[in-house]
């Protein structure tokens, strides 16, 4: 059996601690069994191990969010970088492709998707390892995971059993509806229906076929090039809505989906995060600050307050979700970044009346890490080493670096930096232009003998 995680996302539903890089998965507000805060990404992937399935897992991410993966879950897990958001039926078709024509996976292995924000007990990923025998038993193309409903509600599809369906196991599937009233929701539970989790599983040759009958390539580096012409529509709409073989395991555990600042809300510990406070007559109201400012809170009640580099919101939790909407299609560089070596905050960004800008950065690259040795067409850069030491290399030549130290980066000068301890940089940048990305990598490595 082969898993697959879909991440990413666009980063506007918890906004603004998320964004278009460090989406929902990726912020560190749950805490783990050893009391440190992980992320929803972490999450699952612990409880993958705990229930043995994490080595035979992989990740499906966009490009841009490779980098920040790799740091919350380290080098262990394939993680899959797609060169474009399309839906999450070309991101299950790259997994396929890749467990096909790189792994080598045969066709009769079961394929399981879920996605990476599902907050579930662990009884929940132990059912993963029955889809198998409920495929087989239930003659399915696909089998799905329903989570039997504690309440009418909208926010969720439902897939709604066969009448006279036997009980037990699983169910054969009828039909989905998609997010209906609190009228039709208390309905469909009379009905018996479940709340979709948006877990599936299914054979790997049935993935190939749809890919097939669709003019998809299987081999995996021809379906990366080959990216503008998949698909955009979910997995759900390409094939399973057309599927005519589908079953359902109910689930009666714990479960949920933290896709909403109302529902993380649920999973926080403390009402504060960060500096600042909230008013003892504040009930039900949570404070998530990320900045060095403290903010407090008084008197509001019901209501998600969240401060962090790229904006603050101030909403009642159950009209939250509404930021999404707010923030429209409109696109502002990410002001927070975590990467494979570390963090990146943009503390003030500076336009001139000619067009080029001048960013500055706070770096905090980890011990043992580095940045990718690489240069930039227009932008020159300044570095005012702030704590920590190191090494860099610039222009192919090595230099120690330590607290206090200045360093000048013209452009086109390849460059590198490489952390013997916490490292913190004050970073100025000028010369480059609004939105455009300046970056041309020499090696994967730190220097560029490393490749």
């Amino acid at each position: 059996m082969r898993i697959v995680l879909l991440s990413g996302g666009s980063g506007k539903r918890l906004w603004p601690l998320s964004n278009e890089i460090r989406s929902k998965v990726f912020l560190k507000l749950l805490r783990s069994e050893t009391g440190v805060k992980e992320s929803m990404l972490q999450r699952m992937c612990r409880e993958l191990d705990q229930a043995g399935l994490l080595s035979s897992s992989c990740i499906v991410t966009h490009e841009s969010q490779v980098d920040i993966t790799v740091s919350h879950v380290g080098e262990g897990i394939p993680v899959l970088g797609e060169p474009q958001k399309r839906g999450t039926y070309t991101a299950v078709a790259l997994a396929a492709s890749y467990f096909y024509s790189v792994l080598g996976v045969e066709p009769q292995e079961t394929v399981v998707v879920l996605p990476a924000d599902a907050y579930a007990a662990p009884s929940f990923f132990q059912l993963l390892r029955r889809f198998p025998d409920v495929l087989r038993e239930g003659a399915a193309e696909i089998a799905l995971i329903g989570s039997v409903p504690r309440f009418p509600s909208g926010e969720f599809g439902y897939i709604v059993p066969q009448a006279g369906s036997p009980g037990g196991s699983y169910y054969h599937v009828d039909r989905f509806v998609e997010k209906p009233d609190p009228d039709t929701a208390q309905k469909l539970i009379v009905q018996q229906a479940l709340w979709n989790c948006g877990v599936f599983a299914c054979s790997l040759s049935f993935l190939l076929n749809s890919l097939s009958e669709r003019g998809i390539e299987l081999v995996y580096d021809r379906l990366l090039e080959s990216y503008d012409n998949l698909p955009r529509e979910s997995f759900d709409r390409e094939v399973l809505e057309h599927s005519r073989h589908t079953v359902v395991i109910p689930y009666s555990g714990s479960w949920s989906d933290l896709g909403s600042w109302d529902s993380l809300s649920a999973h926080l510990e403390q009402q504060v995060t960060g500096k600042g406070s909230v008013s003892p007559d504040a009930h039900q109201t949570y404070l998530v600050n990320e900045l060095s400012l403290p903010v407090h809170v008084i008197g509001l009640n019901g209501a998600i307050v969240a401060a962090g580099p790229d904006g603050i919101l101030v909403a009642d939790k159950n009209r939250a979700n509404e930021i999404k909407t707010a923030l429209g299609n409109s696109y502002s560089v990410p002001r927070y970044e975590e990467t494979r070596w570390g963090t990146s905050v943009i503390l003030d960004e500076d336009p001139s009346k000619d067009g080029p800008v001048t960013v500055t950065r706070k770096l905090q690259i980890h011990p043992g890490k580095h940045t990718e040795y690489h240069f930039h067409h227009r932008i020159s850069e300044v570095w005012t080493v702030a704590e920590g030491t190191g090494k860099y290399i610039l222009d192919g030549n090595e230099y120690a670096l330590s607290t206090g130290d200045i360093v000048q980066v013209p452009a086109g000068v390849g460059h590198a930096i490489q952390a013997m301890t916490t490292l913190t940089l004050i970073q100025i940048e000028t010369g480059g232009r609004p939105g455009e990305a300046d970056c041309v990598r020499l090696s994967h490595g730190w220097s560029i003998m490393e490749d």
